[in-house]
């Protein structure tokens, strides 16, 4: 269903990441950060209630689906009531026992805006991950552990887990090296979340993403003339990106005319100056905004590659600040 007021529908409330410039990395030097990857998935808020569990979409668009979520025993109500989750779909391919390929839907949990009716988003993130886990997870984990349970979560349309973020002193051993490389699902970058950040709606300044190509969503047109045209998103209305080219390579882009109309999301060839697509967004209804491209482009212009950013991190674990807050943490359970 859709969700609207006055006629207008709402938009999607979750927290959005901005793109890693020179910018951002003086932030890290100021605030707290943790690292965990970014997964290459689908955008959900998930809304837990006594009657039903709901996936929310970019689009505001609420799904219902069969899920249980059991409060702690000692916990009134006895299944979440007004639970508000945020984090992505993502696709896990694996072997079964057997040998053969298999595929599985998993829900990561990065974070909450509200447990049981009452608002976490003022509070630091560090906490509302720790909500998270002893409030969400453990009582279901627990829950699935009991063998004669009426229940059959195997039944569920896809499975439920917590996201793990690392200490930012191992982003290139844990993250790069170690974690990433044995995910059973893509992975596009990382995520650099402020530990003592609170939950911000929408563009989120302080909460950022650095990825492998960065990218943009555009919407793609055929003009009449054959022309072929990009837009993003300024003041409720489509915008033309004059003097911004696009370019098809590959196989499957053989008939660039059949996606007109179409969201494509495109990298950047820094030797040809061309935005190049790699996929058709159907999870998303319009382009990115002009403020996300803007981010991109600077971004981009920053140049902050892997190195770059492995050496910057390297000298902020550094600072005061990180050395007192790593050695505190070094011990806690992410």
């Amino acid at each position: 269903m859709n969700v609207k007021i006055d006629g207008k529908p709402l938009q999607f409330p979750g927290s959005h990441p901005v793109s890693l410039d020179r910018e951002g990395l003086q932030l890290l030097r100021q605030r707290y950060y943790y690292a965990t990857w970014k997964a290459d998935g689908t955008r959900y808020m998930m809304l837990l209630t006594r009657e039903g569990c709901y996936l929310i979409d970019r689009n505001f668009r609420f799904r219902r689906v069969q899920m249980r979520f059991p409060c702690s025993r000692s916990h009134e109500p006895k299944v979440h009531e007004y639970t508000l989750l945020d984090g992505e779909m993502v696709v896990d391919n694996f072997v079964d026992g057997q040998g053969r390929p298999c595929q599985a839907r998993r829900y990561l949990v990065y974070d909450m805006v509200a447990v049981n009716g009452v608002s976490v988003a003022d509070r630091p993130f560090s906490e509302r991950w720790s909500i998270i886990d002893r409030e969400v997870m453990r009582p279901r984990n627990d829950e699935k552990k009991v063998t004669n349970h009426w229940y059959r979560y195997e039944m569920e349309p896809f499975g439920v887990r917590i996201k793990a973020f690392c200490i930012l002193s191992a982003l290139e051993k844990k993250v790069f090296k170690e974690l990433i490389p044995k995910l059973s699902h893509e992975s596009d970058g990382i995520i650099l979340q402020g530990w003592d950040d609170p939950y911000v709606y929408q563009r989120n300044q302080g909460l950022f993403k650095w990825k492998f190509q960065d990218t943009i969503d555009f919407l793609f047109e055929v003009g009449r003339d054959g022309r072929y045209m990009l837009f993003v998103y300024e003041n409720g209305r489509k915008k033309l990106m004059n003097r911004h080219t696009v370019e098809f390579r590959g196989d499957g882009w053989d008939h660039p005319g059949c996606y007109s109309g179409k969201l494509l999301e495109c990298f950047w060839d820094k030797e040809y100056k061309v935005w190049v697509p790699m996929r058709v967004r159907v999870d998303k209804s319009r382009p990115n905004g002009m403020g996300t491209f803007r981010g991109v482009m600077k971004s981009i212009n920053d140049d902050i590659t892997k190195e770059v950013l492995l050496d910057e991190i390297k000298e902020i674990v550094r600072l005061p600040m990180y050395v007192e807050r790593i050695d505190r943490d070094t011990h806690r359970k992410v």
